[in-house]
């Protein structure tokens, strides 16, 4: 069934009858001979002297335009079928290292061996799929914080920004404060009760213009969740890894720890496959996707018709009115 979204605007129906009652007549600028007794000569020659009024045949297509016009104005719209849509759920901000420890091959993906980040894209990429309901964005940090994918409903978007991350992209250092605090800065316009952080490193803070414990509280004062994961094997704790630091020992757990606790998050700690894959699963428990759906409707707008046939009309009475000057001159000796 047609519908009109702003139907006040035949309110404005009788606008051009208004203004030509109330504006006064045009004056015309071409030359003509002043005669003081012209109402006398039309008296004794017995022509009228009143107002010549305009032919309403001359008037129907100015009217048909108006009426055009004012349809279009209207906004007529043809409601489309009813389309399920899913209702916010959380918005989760992916917060992930890509330092250059990151790189350290100690980990596992289908029986080879693989880094750090590699396992990481892995385990969350399957995460952000099955998050439909949520809006998800991502951050990428290292010296500094980059806000990588604003939140959003595209899944896809995300995955893919994610997948093309690349080690030491924002540095080799880890600002985990700098992190807490960007992702508290986006997080804070959205609804208090579906604030959550995930954050993912394998270092300790080294490289933050706001220390984590400030961060953390300020991410607590703001209600947001922070869930804490810590990555690395615990092989090879004792002796200095490829890239100068010592796996497994240079992970801050006592400060993730404290971060989660004091946001209301949780701690994980991941040294395999199989504890980032249990990882994941607790995330969809305590963070649960809203399965919840509304319905809403896409309506097609139709005011292009209405305004391009007054438009069509329009020309064509310009077209008219000039042929029509063009005779009279031509008539005109």
């Amino acid at each position: 069934m047609l519908e009109f979204a702003w139907p006040w605007a035949f309110l404005l129906a009788p606008l051009p009858w208004i203004m030509r009652r109330l504006l006064p007549p045009s004056k015309s600028r071409e030359a003509a001979l002043q005669v003081a007794f012209l109402d006398e000569l039309q008296t004794l020659s017995g022509q009228s002297t009143t107002r010549v009024r305009p032919n309403w045949r001359s008037l129907t297509l100015p009217i048909v335009i108006w009426i055009l016009l004012l349809i279009a104005c209207a906004r007529p719209e043809w409601p489309g079928d009813a389309q399920p849509q899913p209702i916010s759920g959380r918005d989760v901000l992916l917060a992930v290292d890509v330092s250059g420890s990151m790189d350290y091959p100690d980990m596992e993906w289908e029986g080879q061996p693989a880094s750090r980040l590699l396992l990481v894209k892995h385990l969350l990429g399957d995460f952000i799929d099955g998050r439909e309901g949520d809006r998800l964005g991502l951050i990428l940090f290292g010296s500094r914080a980059y806000l990588q994918a604003p939140l959003t409903f595209d899944r896809r978007t995300v995955r893919t920004w994610l997948d093309e991350a690349l080690i030491g992209i924002a540095g080799n250092n880890t600002a985990i404060g700098d992190t807490i605090g960007l992702a508290v800065k986006r997080l804070r316009e959205r609804p208090a009760n579906s604030r959550v952080l995930v954050l993912v490193t394998d270092g300790a803070e080294n490289g933050s213009s706001v220390p984590p414990a400030t961060a953390a509280q300020l991410a607590a004062d703001q209600q947001v969740k922070i869930y804490t994961i810590g990555i690395g094997s615990d092989s090879g704790a004792e002796s200095p890894g490829l890239f100068g630091f010592t796996p497994g020992s240079d992970l801050d757990e006592a400060l993730l720890r404290s971060i989660a606790e004091k946001t209301g998050g949780e701690y994980f700690r991941a040294t395999d496959h199989l504890e980032l894959a249990a990882i994941e699963e607790a995330l969809d428990r305590l963070e649960p996707v809203q399965q919840a759906s509304s319905e809403t409707r896409f309506n097609e707008p139709l005011y292009p018709w209405p305004l391009g046939a007054a438009m069509v009309l329009t020309l064509v009475m310009a077209g008219w009115h000039t042929g029509l000057r063009v005779r009279q001159r031509e008539i005109t000796p």
